[in-house]
């Protein structure tokens, strides 16, 4: 299995300057419409990849700044989607299919409360976080937010999120850049197995917190239609 790890990732690495960039716009543009599906499983790569040279222009710096592009405009054509097809399609749509589209009622009806609450910011201050990222655009369709103040505010949220993300493959690559992709399964595998003890609680706790933090803000929305 391991061996097979190592041949999947070179062959990726050397698919990576032809199809890098447009696989991170596909992908992103899957992940900011109604569809899940993970943006770190994307951002990180490319910004990993960025920092050994392995991207199209062979120029650390940047492969990693057209990433953040690339990334940046697939989480605008995403939102898009969301916000034309369900501007179109309206309330009464989502109400009876949505479950068939990934949007539970309960989701749907907090993206809801935080637009009305916030407005216009809210589509920047929710590209941050998860669960809700995505689905702040349709409530944002279905009032007919002005299109100039919704790229203008999910463009800068998508692309601080895109930036992060990259920025932490980025500093993985760079670190490991003197390592062969079999040197780094090897030692991987070794690191998590010594060390699985310390790391698995202090990724459990920052996710959970991170959840923790998200739910409260999503909550604290819910507040004035409650009151």
């Amino acid at each position: 299995m391991t061996e097979a790890l190592i041949q999947y990732i070179q062959t990726a690495a050397t698919h990576a300057p032809t199809w890098g960039f447009f696989l991170v716009l596909l992908f992103m543009t899957v992940e900011s419409s109604f569809i899940p599906f993970p943006s770190e499983v994307v951002m990180i790569p490319a910004g990993f990849l960025a920092a050994r040279g392995e991207l199209s222009f062979g120029s650390p710096v940047l492969d990693a700044f057209v990433a953040v592009i690339a990334g940046t405009a697939g989480s605008l054509a995403g939102a898009y989607v969301n916000y034309f097809l369900f501007s179109w399609l309206g309330t009464p749509f989502l109400e009876k299919y949505g479950k068939y589209f990934f949007l539970p009622k309960p989701k749907l009806d907090r993206a809801e409360e935080i637009f009305r609450r916030y407005g216009a910011g809210a589509t920047f201050v929710c590209r941050l976080l998860p669960a809700i990222r995505q689905l702040i655009s349709i409530p944002a369709g279905i009032s007919r937010m002005p299109l100039k103040s919704f790229t203008l505010w999910t463009g800068l949220g998508a692309g601080i999120w895109v930036a992060i993300l990259t920025g932490i493959g980025y500093y993985l690559g760079a670190t490991t850049a003197s390592m062969s992709y079999a040197e780094l399964v090897h030692r991987g595998k070794a690191m998590a197995s010594r060390d699985l003890l310390y790391i698995l609680p202090v990724l459990v706790v920052g996710f959970v917190a991170y959840v923790m933090i998200s739910n409260r803000i999503m909550r604290r929305s819910e507040e004035p239609a409650k009151a």
